[in-house]
């Protein structure tokens, strides 16, 4: 094949892809103060809080999250079950289109289970979010304790 059907051939395949490059544009969903709540020494479990934006004008959802700081990594939520509050398992947090959403103590949170080492104030959590329209977002959750940990506004 002669160098210019090679190099005709690749323009047209970059003009091709150009428009998925370019549709890609910012993140729809960006993230906010994140941070993962420091735990005793030999605690196994732990939690991931942070503000999800979606400046687009369609909903998107969180889908999945991942981080070498634990064997598994899960998006949960809390219920109440007969007076009793209990965590559980969720498949998506969906996040409206123009609107946030807080993950918090007590709500929505993503959950760190079966931690590879101690999460201790100062340190970073690394984690991976999936959003339900392909895009990521690389996060670095500074470890706090409750008291540093920025507190939700309370209504009484």
């Amino acid at each position: 094949m002669s160098r210019s059907r090679v190099r005709s051939l690749f323009t047209v395949a970059l003009l091709a892809l150009a428009p998925v490059v370019w549709a890609a544009g910012p993140a729809a969903v960006t993230v906010s103060d994140p941070y993962a709540r420091a735990v005793p020494p030999g605690q196994p479990n732990s939690g991931v809080f942070m503000t999800l934006r979606n400046a687009s004008d369609q909903p998107r959802a969180l889908v999945a999250a991942k981080s070498p700081a634990a064997k598994t990594v899960e998006l949960h939520t809390h219920t109440n079950d007969g007076g009793v509050m209990r965590m559980r398992k969720i498949e998506r947090i969906e996040i409206p289109a123009g609107a946030s959403v807080q993950l918090k103590p007590g709500g929505l949170h993503v959950m760190l289970i079966g931690l590879n080492g101690d999460l201790t104030p100062g340190g970073t959590v690394a984690l991976d979010l999936s959003f339900d329209d392909g895009s990521q977002a690389q996060v670095q959750a500074p470890v706090r304790t409750i008291e540093t940990a920025p507190m939700a506004p309370m209504a009484h």
